[in-house]
């Protein structure tokens, strides 16, 4: 073998990439170095990219060759300079910049100096600064950032050298944060010489009195990563500014906090703003009260004033890190001592861990979609969802137990193992977790010296990190590592936050974590439950013994109960999943589910805890929770499906109530489908609307069909459908306007009347059903209550002709035949037509209309009822929309034979077409209608029962929000929506209908 292909094998198995490249390098640096390329070599093979480190090198000893050859001169030095800058191009760009500082690697390294030895060698770069006062500012930042990169260079090289990167983290992340405080002081101490002004120099913006400066007190509070001693190589640093006078006399405390916010002011110039020395990282202070909107720097008294009154829930958990940083020592121990007691005693306020949840999922959100798969901190399985799990726990359970209030991540992990809260096993796995993915962390902003959060994903930066973190051998073994993270990462919240609480009530198995009643109790009323008793009662009935259904339900009940915690009743949910599966529990199909469809699983936490309704039609129908596992099954079936079912039943069924007995089932079970539809957002409301309409016709069609097999005959009968049934836009829990008409054939007119009722009181009598009501209203036929239920056709025509009012023509506009004969449905159809679409209607008949409307509005409300929150007769709310729509088909529906549709939404859109309502109207009408027809059905699947009236309870409106698609803690944002879509809507009908301009509300600032 060759000489040459010896070195290149050689820098092969040293780890080199471009090994022609690497040969020539390695040989001009030993020529210029005079030292021998084998121990060069060696140095370079521990670098993380050696390519980089030989080049960078190379670089380095073309600008200061006696500094280099010097390190490069001793086997341990040239070692440490090889990993330095094999694993950072940014120290490379420092160290060109100030190779003077190239003197810290040949020492040994040792552990980043303690927070009072930094800040003492920090302070010391400003010792000898000797520049006229104007240039201050722009020294000191110099002299601070070096020396602040000389000392995180020691850090690096202490970290690099390490034999387990990972039991160096917990070490490296504390000096790093003392070394930020110890900068943060060392810039306060410049920034106060800065703005002071000896006595007799002349004033000048932004300096004051140096006595003033001298007596005002601001300590610096540590939030986040630097709060807790886990500090990144490059992050931001999270301060909150509290500053008091010392002496009245001296200086006014209104006066010091001016002087306190132009002190902060500078710092973070000091820190963070371009100068000749790069900056070193963002200070960032909007963690404070009132974010970027609020003062910069406050008193103490005015930090805890705000944290009484107006802070939010997230506001406690950033506390949760807060310490004194820099500055004022004293000040800063009273501010922590000020606002500790304040946030272990959050998690007692309403929906704390809700809010909290909602905020972890923001920040999932905000993610760019580009990066999901590559965020090492935000990303499902990353640092901050070990975080985020960490500081719940600790929110929770710390109000009692002060042993587990610790600012760190992972010494709060190891006292919540400690005093029984989390496993110890599971303990120990995410801290290793949790440390890996930091190191990666590291590792990844140490390459630039750059702020980033995103694994790489080329494979030669991949290799790089492999070889510098010292965590994997290549590229692919350190993505199948990571991978392994992120996977068992992402289940971390179910298994350390709702597995323990299984050890309330069942046995689990050996090494497992057991929590004592009080503290799974404290758990679960933390994340909503209200009768965290109960569920614990609940927990324990499902999942204690030795059945094969107990143990499913062992493994499943942490995740279930994770999901019961985001519905809307978490409690109800429990119970009705108990009681399900107390009917359902040994079926073989049933543990299939749960156990492999997860699904489903979800869905199903997600209708009980949503729903009341749902939930005692599935108690009653158990066998319906199989259509969750596809929702294919929950879509409305069609009309013709139905009618095969009809002809089914009828034929296996001779006797009537046998029948009528299997189609009030069938009924219960197509609504629980379209309930489960609406739910779980299978189906828009226009669909709901006609799928509900469909049911209800089916079940009337059966029904009749069923009575008039043992009924004589002798006439024709039929159902007329009215209201929102004629319209195809029922919503659950709606009642079914109807009327009925017949005509005698071979029968007298007072045998076929006598018939025509008996079949109208057994349709009333087979129709009544207790577990799921079924109203059948006859209200809107001639005459109202006081005119008989059924009318033969004639006398239907008489009466129009002659005694028909206005308001009758309008209920016509929506009928609909719906069951019975076909021939007399056309006839009476015909007939209506001629009173519904007149060819002509007169201004009288215009202003009946419009004066029954104003009178409805009036009389018909409710007493007491909020107008304004009225879903069927308030302010721009269904009735305004119908009755707006329905005038327009009276005036136009003779000549427009599009505007002739009993669908509400349908004569909309053509009244649209041909010029009768603006598109821009119809958008507003259109956008209330299907606001209140969406919240009328959600109110009744919510409650179970039936109210026209949007709630005023906080709670009510949450369960209704929910259902409706909003996300946890909507209440008051679905209010104003509601509100604001009905009043535009209000303003439409007002001028459309009565022809008016609406007032304008007087507004205040």
């Amino acid at each position: 073998m060759s000489r040459q292909a010896q070195t290149l094998g050689r820098l092969a198995r040293a780890g080199f990439d471009d090994l022609d490249r690497a040969a020539a390098s390695l040989e001009e640096l030993a020529t210029a170095t005079g030292i021998d390329e084998e121990r060069l070599l060696g140095a370079l093979a521990h670098a993380g990219d050696p390519d980089e480190a030989l080049a960078a090198i190379r670089r380095l000893q073309e600008r200061a060759p006696h500094e280099v050859t010097a390190v490069l001169g001793q086997d341990d030095s040239a070692e440490r300079l090889a990993r330095l800058l094999g694993a950072s191009r940014g120290f490379a760009d420092f160290l060109r910049r100030h190779p003077a500082e190239l003197a810290v690697l040949r020492h040994a390294p040792t552990p980043p100096l303690g927070a009072e030895d930094a800040r003492a060698v920090m302070s010391a770069a400003l010792d000898d600064l000797d520049v006229p006062r104007a240039d201050l500012p722009d020294a000191a930042a110099t002299a601070v950032r070096v020396r602040y990169r000389r000392l995180l260079a020691g850090i690096a090289v202490y970290d690099l050298t390490r034999p387990s990167t990972i039991e160096a983290v917990d070490t490296v992340a504390a000096g790093l944060a003392d070394l930020a405080g110890a900068a943060l002081d060392a810039a306060l101490t410049a920034a106060r010489r800065a703005i002071s002004r000896a006595d007799g120099e002349p004033a000048a913006p932004g300096r004051y009195p140096e006595r003033e400066v001298a007596a005002t007190r601001l300590a610096v509070i540590g939030m986040g990563k630097a709060g807790a001693r886990e500090l990144n190589y490059v992050s931001d640093v999270d301060v909150i500014f509290v500053a008091e006078s010392a002496d009245d006399d001296v200086v006014p405390t209104a006066r010091a906090l001016d002087i306190a916010t132009r002190l902060a002011m500078v710092a973070m110039r000091m820190i963070a703003e371009h100068g000749i020395e790069p900056p070193l990282w963002e200070v960032d202070p909007n963690l404070r009260p009132e974010g970027k909107d609020g003062a910069l720097v406050r008193t103490l008294d005015s930090h805890l004033q705000y944290y009484d009154r107006w802070a939010k829930s997230w506001e406690f958990q950033a506390l949760l890190k807060a310490r004194p940083l820099a500055g004022d020592a004293e000040l800063g121990a009273r501010y922590a001592a000020g606002v500790a007691p304040k946030v272990w005693t959050s998690s007692g306020r309403d929906g704390f861990v809700e809010s909290v949840q909602r905020m972890r999922e923001r920040v999932t959100e905000h993610i760019p979609a580009d990066e999901v798969d590559v965020q090492l901190k935000l990303g499902p399985g990353g640092l901050r969802d070990i975080e985020f799990t960490v500081q719940l726990l600790q929110l929770v359970h710390g109000a009692t137990d002060p042993e587990i209030r610790q600012g760190g991540t992972l010494p709060a992990l190891a006292a919540l193992a400690e005093h029984g809260y989390v496993g110890r096993e599971e303990a120990a796995a995410f801290s290793r977790d949790y440390r890996v993915l930091r190191v990666l962390e590291h590792r990844l902003q140490l390459e630039r010296l750059r702020r980033t959060h995103l694994m790489p994903r080329e494979a030669t930066r991949l290799r790089t990190l492999a070889r510098s973190s010292g965590l994997a051998k290549n590229a692919d073994d350190l993505t199948a590592l990571w991978q392994g993270i992120r996977q068992r990462v992402r289940g971390l919240h179910e298994r350390l936050f709702y597995r323990p609480l299984l050890s309330a009530v069942a046995a689990l198995p050996p090494g497992e974590l057991e929590l004592t009643s009080e503290q799974a109790e404290a758990r679960l009323a933390a994340i909503g439950f209200r009768d965290p008793k109960g569920a614990l009662a609940h927990m324990g009935a499902l999942t204690v013994g030795v059945s094969r259904r107990a143990t499913i339900q062992r493994h499943l009940m942490p995740v279930l109960i994770s999901w019961f915690a985001d519905g809307a009743d978490p409690d109800y949910g429990l119970l009705a999943f108990r009681r399900l599966s107390d009917t359902l529990g040994t079926t073989h199909w049933y543990l299939r589910l749960l156990r492999d469809s997860s699904d489903a699983a979800l869905r199903l936490t997600r209708v009980l805890a949503g729903s009341r309704f749902a939930g005692e039609l599935l108690e009653r129908i158990p066998e319906a929770v199989a259509w969750l596992e596809d929702v294919d099954e929950l879509r409305p079936r069609p009309l013709t499906a139905l009618e095969d079912e009809k002809r089914a039943v009828l034929a296996r069924h001779g006797d009537t109530d046998a029948a009528a007995k299997v189609f009030r089932a069938i009924r219960r079970r197509e609504v629980l489908r379209l309930a489960l539809s609406a739910i779980l957002d299978v189906c828009t409301v226009e669909e709901l609307g006609r799928g509900l309409s469909d049911v209800t016709e089916s079940h009337i069609a059966a029904l009749v069909e069923a009575i008039r097999r043992s009924e004589a005959g002798g006439l024709e009968f039929a159902v007329i459908g009215m209201g929102r049934f004629g319209g195809r836009e029922l919503g659950i829990g709606s009642d079914a306007d109807i009327v009925y008409v017949f005509r005698p054939t071979d029968a007298s007119p007072e045998a076929a009347q006598s018939r025509a009722l008996r079949i109208v009181s057994e349709l009333v009598r087979l129709s009544e059903d207790a577990r799921l009501p079924f109203e059948l209203d006859a209200d809107l036929r001639p005459e109202g209550r006081n005119g008989v239920v059924a009318r033969s056709l004639d006398a239907y025509r008489a009466y129009y002709a002659r005694w028909s009012l206005t308001w009758e023509a309008q209920a016509l506009l929506r009928a609909r035949g719906v069951a019975g004969d076909a021939a007399l449905i056309r006839d009476f159809t015909d007939l209506a037509d001629t009173v519904r679409y007149p060819l002509e209607i007169s201004e009288r008949d215009i202003r009946e209309v419009k004066r029954i409307k104003a009178r409805v509005e009036n009389e018909r409300l409710p007493q007491g009822a909020d107008p304004t929150r009225h879903l069927k007769l308030g302010r721009g709310s269904l009735s305004d929309v119908e009755w707006f729509v329905q005038l327009v088909q009276l005036q136009h529906g003779a000549a427009e034979p599009s505007l002739r549709t009993t669908s509400t939404l349908a004569a909309l859109d053509a009244a649209v077409e041909h010029g009768y309502i603006t598109p821009t109207d119809a958008s507003v009408l259109r956008a209330a209608w299907v606001f209140a027809s969406r919240a009328r059905s959600a109110l009744t699947l919510w409650l179970d029962r039936t109210t026209d009236v949007l709630p005023v309870d906080r709670a009510q409106l949450e369960g209704v929000a929910r259902i409706m698609g909003y996300p946890p803690g909507s209440a008051s944002h679905l209010e104003s929506d509601y509100l604001q879509v009905t009043r535009r809507a209000r303003a439409v009908f007002e001028r459309g209908f009565y022809g008016v301009e609406p007032r304008r509300e007087p507004t205040t600032h």
